[in-house]
């Protein structure tokens, strides 16, 4: 089969042909059809420092995917021969205290699928029966190649309940803006979104962002006074990274706010934790999914709000056939536009 491989500890790819993988008890074979290109998958190819402790070259990566199941090893239950399915990337034991107590996101021994172990940048990719979600009709390749980061935005968005509130996203990336539609599908008042890439701010806007505010030149302040309001914002969703954003959401949040963090920090953040606390402020460190709770209420989402769909697929703003993964990286990199998706048919 094609797949791209890190074939040593070294940045860079290669487009390269391997043995196809083959399943074992209770796993199951996917022809893979489209994956979606992560951020985790970036520091991959460029071999940066956390990639370096955290990938054992040689190493086929890539976790984002929509495929067709093909084969089923022995044990297989419920998932069937022809199943259009995306999967958990997150393998788990199964027995250490938060496995089996039904926290399985939490799990100590996790091995994460195309960083620990071979992923789905190849025709064909190798899951237990227990992480493959099987599909609806109306999931598109796109969109389901994009299921495990949308994923990351209904477990931060669901944090807390949002009726009537109004929220603040830093960052306009992928998954930030997936959050913005799941806030606006969840009852949100108002929904203020932060970025740089101009872009980024405007597909904010048609997913549904009130205000999208280009930090460079305007203060998330000026933007409460924008919207009309007096106390500041009910809820934060930290989705950049940006050792700013922290600081100056907190800042912005009413007393009692509370703020959902999925964005990895880049470098140190110092936080006025005096307000933290005499403004009652909550702070939840989000990573991943809930398995599978997530996976229930996203696809419920989808299934029950075309309007939601149709925002969630607009995310995707570039698909390229899998031989130009190059280009793909690239565009990706460059941090202005949404998703971008290999497609792995066209080869």
């Amino acid at each position: 089969m094609k797949a791209l491989y890190k074939s040593g500890a070294h940045p860079g790819f290669e487009l390269v042909d391997r043995p196809e993988p083959t399943v074992g008890l209770g796993e199951v074979k996917i022809r893979v059809m489209t994956t979606g290109i992560c951020g985790t998958d970036l520091h991959i190819e460029s071999w940066d420092s956390w990639a370096q402790g955290m990938i054992n070259a040689p190493l086929i990566p890539g976790h984002e995917f929509y495929g067709e199941v093909v084969e089923l090893g022995g044990g297989v239950r419920d998932v069937k021969i022809g199943d259009r399915v995306s999967g958990e990337g997150h393998v788990v034991c199964g027995i250490c205290r938060n496995c089996r107590a039904g926290r399985r996101q939490m799990c100590i021994r996790t091995s994460s699928v195309g960083v620990q172990r071979d992923g789905a940048f190849a025709e064909y990719v190798v899951l237990p029966e227990t992480n493959v979600w099987v599909h609806h009709d109306e999931i598109t390749p796109e969109l389901g190649a994009v299921f495990d980061p949308f994923g990351n935005a209904v477990h931060t968005a669901l944090s807390f309940p949002l009726v009537g509130e109004d929220v603040l996203i830093t960052g306009a990336g992928p998954i930030g803006l997936m959050a913005v539609a799941v806030a606006r599908h969840a009852g949100a008042r108002k929904i203020a979104v932060t970025d740089i890439a101009a872009p980024r701010l405007e597909l904010a806007r048609a997913v549904g962002a009130d205000i999208a505010i280009d930090v460079s030149r305007m203060r998330i302040l000026e933007a409460q006074q924008e919207l009309g309001m007096k106390e500041g914002f009910d809820i934060g969703m930290e989705m950049s990274g940006h050792p700013s954003a922290l600081p100056e959401m907190i800042d912005n949040m009413t007393h009692g706010g509370r703020i959902a963090m999925l964005g990895l920090p880049s470098s140190s953040i110092s936080i006025d934790w005096g307000k933290v606390v005499t403004h009652m402020l909550t702070l939840k460190g989000i990573y991943g999914r809930e398995m599978f709770e997530t996976w229930y209420a996203m696809s419920a989402m989808l299934q029950s709000n075309p309007a939601l769909r149709d925002a969630v697929a607009s995310v995707v703003t570039d698909t390229l056939p899998a031989s130009e993964w190059q280009a793909g990286f690239d565009t990706a990199r460059r941090g202005a536009s949404g998703k971008v998706v290999l497609d792995w048919t066209s080869l």
